[in-house]
């Protein structure tokens, strides 16, 4: 988090700045090499020009044998240096994708979260696609350097057999890069589009695929699909309007770059016919007018290729310049666990206040429920403090002085849809390994009939966002997270609202019973929770309106009764 590299503002300019910086040894290796090839490839056509013309002088066996040796020394210069040329470029390539992919990840994992408009789909996009797109510019920069002494050398042994011959070479490529330019803006400004419209697409599938159960409960699975699929065409229909676009670019290039290698052809032949210059001389230019489509080609292409890998640094940067929505203080929790909400006011919360003293077992029955997950979100810290009336203390401390770090230590809110992770159960419920409090965990969320059923108990696999288990066994399974991270103040919400009756009566036991002495705040409407609790508090339009044990609030509030009877 104090990293600075992720603290520093990185426009797209910057970050292709700190791409090519960082891989400077290897862009030089790969430039030289490269180098090296396109000179050899283009010493090729030289070389069969001057055979032609030493051969039909000497007509000696020798000068045929230093021919042969000569052409083999090219060839050979040609496939190690493209081998071991491109071999150092991807590798600088992959391994700096590697390192945006990290760090976009790294943001994206923050503990406080930051102030970008983008969904978890879209973030995913940036991590992958842009981050490749972004690390290209390690080997465009080789390769267009490469490309242009493949240029440069043939235009200098063009000149010297005619110097129009080099100038043609030379105000040929300036003009064709000159009208390549321009239309690489539009690729870029409609790839930057093409990425975001994907980007959205891969969100919404990430949605529905969260809400794939609910969707099929109450029939909502087809206008689901409507949705995706209306996004989706958008995204297609933005990939054929860049397919359209670099299909123009590509046969602009291809069309130039062949009037541009007949010119030099049909010129070294009037020169010839003219008798200006000589047939090996012919031989070479008519050779390197074909040649020189290859490095042309792929010296167009890099203005394409540089517009696209700038629009992914813009991507890119959306993520790793976004501000905290807060800023955390220095401060720590004192030791103890209390809790204590004072006039909180922020989208349904209408001034709740409130406070769980240590070791307390406190239940909320929430009468709204969209003012148990507003509740919920102030005391994850997922909304900033700045951004809601009232205050929050953790510890005896306002919520506002702490560390992030700290108040993630301290206090840890379990939300009802708990994310489950590709992995085993065991990597579910204890991600940083430590195996202090699993067993207890298990037990206490119920979650022992799930690892009994399989041979490989807590090392069973699990699917991404546990698609092998049923909705109640990823319950248990954030729950069972929840318990076994054994933090000094829990706050759940909706823990057992996809178990049966009997279960969620063991789990409100066991809860209980594993958090004795702890600080424990359950948000439910569940019978078998609320009972188990010290003390309920009734969160009605935004306030607290009642406090109670559950038994006496059954007997003797109606509303009450109402709510959360079963």
């Amino acid at each position: 988090m104090n990293n600075p590299d992720t603290e520093r503002p990185r426009p797209g300019a910057a970050i292709l700045r700190t791409a090519l910086r960082r891989n400077v040894g290897a862009m030089i290796a790969g430039t030289v090499l490269m180098g090296l090839y396109q000179a050899a490839e283009t010493a090729f056509p030289i070389a069969l020009g001057l055979i032609v013309e030493h051969t039909m002088q000497d007509r000696s066996l020798g000068s045929l044998g230093i021919s042969i040796g000569s052409l083999a020394v090219i060839i050979t210069t040609v496939s190690l240096s493209w081998r071991f040329g491109m071999r150092v470029l991807q590798k600088a390539n992959t391994t700096e994708a590697h390192r945006w992919r990290v760090r976009v990840a790294a943001c994206g994992l923050q503990p406080v979260a930051t102030d970008v408009d983008l969904k978890s789909g879209e973030i995913l996009s940036i991590a992958t696609e842009d981050a490749d797109q972004t690390a290209d510019i390690i080997e465009v920069v080789p390769l267009l350097i490469s490309s242009l002494v493949a240029v440069a050398v043939a235009a200098v042994a063009l000149s010297l057999a005619d110097l129009r011959l080099g100038l043609l070479v030379i105000v040929g490529t300036v003009a064709i890069l000159s009208v390549l330019a321009v239309m690489s803006k539009r690729i870029g400004a409609s790839t930057q589009e093409q990425q975001a419209r994907v980007a959205r697409a891969g969100a919404k599938v990430a949605d529905l695929i969260i809400g794939l159960r609910p969707l099929h409960g109450f029939g909502g699975n087809h206008a689901a699909f409507g949705s995706y699929r209306r996004v989706s065409t958008d995204a297609k229909r933005q990939a054929i309007t860049v397919a359209r676009v670099n299909g123009v670019y590509a046969g602009t290039a291809l069309a130039l770059n062949a009037v541009l290698a007949a010119a030099v052809s049909l010129t070294a032949g009037w020169l010839a016919f003219e008798g200006r210059i000589t047939i090996g001389e012919l031989v070479m230019a008519v050779g390197l007018a074909q040649f020189i489509m290859e490095p042309l080609k792929m010296f167009s292409e890099m203005p394409k290729y540089v517009m696209i890998a700038r629009a992914s640094a813009e991507r890119m940067a959306l993520v790793l310049t976004a501000r905290p929505v807060t800023t955390p203080g220095p401060e720590r929790p004192e030791p103890g666990g209390e809790l204590e909400v004072d006039g909180v006011r922020h989208g349904t919360l209408q001034g709740a206040t409130f406070t769980v003293t240590a070791g307390e077992f406190v239940a909320i029955a929430a009468y709204q429920p969209h003012a148990a997950a507003d509740l919920a979100a102030v005391l994850a810290v997922n909304v900033a403090p700045h951004a809601y009336e009232g205050v929050v203390r953790v510890g005896g401390r306002e919520i506002a002085d702490l560390s992030i770090e700290s108040v993630r230590e301290h206090l840890l809110v379990n939300p009802y849809d708990g994310e489950i992770f590709a992995g085993t159960l065991r990597t579910n419920i204890d991600p940083s390994g430590t195996g202090r409090t699993i067993e207890a965990a298990v037990e206490a969320s119920m979650l022992t009939d799930v690892v009994a059923l399989h041979r490989e108990g807590l090392d069973y696999a699990i699917r991404d966002r546990g698609a092998n288990l049923s909705g109640g066994q990823r319950q248990r399974l954030s729950l069972a997270r929840a318990l076994a991270a054994d933090a000094d103040v829990l706050v759940l919400h909706d823990p057992t609202t996809a178990v049966d009756a009997v279960t969620e009566q063991l789990i409100a036991r066991n809860v209980a019973k594993l958090r004795r002495g702890r600080t424990t705040l359950v948000l439910t409407s569940s019978p078998a929770l609320l009972d188990a609790a010290d003390r309920v508090l009734v969160l009605d339009e935004g306030v607290i309106t009642a406090e109670d044990t559950h038994r006496n609030l059954l007997a003797g509030d109606e509303a009450y009764c109402r709510a959360v009877a079963r």
